[in-house]
């Protein structure tokens, strides 16, 4: 499990600005390598402590936070996306240019979060955990952050069973190391993003 993103990792916003290009540089380095698309309208971005620290800091730096209960909101909203023991936390986008069809399908495609699943090497598939807050009974949002209980286990391929959007692509070597990177403790990271 990778451990939640502690207070003292994140920086005040000024701070964060002279570091930030740097940072950014690495975290879409990260991204690049956890980033499935599943056909063409589904992107999987695997969430891991660099990208959520990046979500807390972006967060801070757009809106300005300074006091501190609202930096501990944030800090304790994204460490949510991360997932529990065994876990990988994933944000699904739904990718859909044209505004008209984006909100037809939407409408339509209700229980995509739901037909989103991770093959395992022994042909198991684990099905997301969805945040129900994320949609209603007449559409469903663009993004979804969702949870797999691999208990540990790398997953192989992802897919979805929606009859709209059925396909199963394979992950790469690349993806499956950053995966199982994720899965593994990570080390603790100082405010500019160095292991100490």
């Amino acid at each position: 499990m990778a451990r939640p993103v502690a207070r003292e990792e994140i920086v005040d916003y000024a701070t964060y600005e002279d570091e930030r290009p740097a940072f950014r540089a690495a975290v879409l380095t990260a991204k690049e390598a956890r980033r499935v698309h599943v056909g063409e309208y589904l992107t999987l971005l695997f969430e891991n402590r660099l990208t959520i620290r990046y979500q807390i800091q972006e967060m801070i730096r757009t809106e300005r936070i300074v006091r501190e209960r609202d930096i501990r909101h944030e800090i304790e909203t994204y460490n949510d996306l991360l997932g529990g023991p065994g876990e990988l936390g994933v944000t699904m986008l739904i990718e859909i240019d044209d505004p008209k069809a984006r909100a037809e399908r939407l409408a339509r495609w209700l229980d995509v979060p739901d037909r989103v699943y991770l093959r395992l090497a022994d042909g198991e598939l684990v099905r997301a955990r969805v945040d129900e807050r994320q949609r209603d009974d007449e559409r469903i949002s663009t993004v979804h952050y969702l949870r797999f209980d691999v208990r540990g286990r790398v997953p192989i391929r992802a897919g979805c069973d929606h009859p709209e959007l059925a396909t199963e692509v394979p992950l790469s070597d690349v993806q499956r190391a950053a995966l199982a990177e994720d899965l593994r403790e990570e080390p603790v990271l100082s405010g500019t993003g160095q292991p100490r």
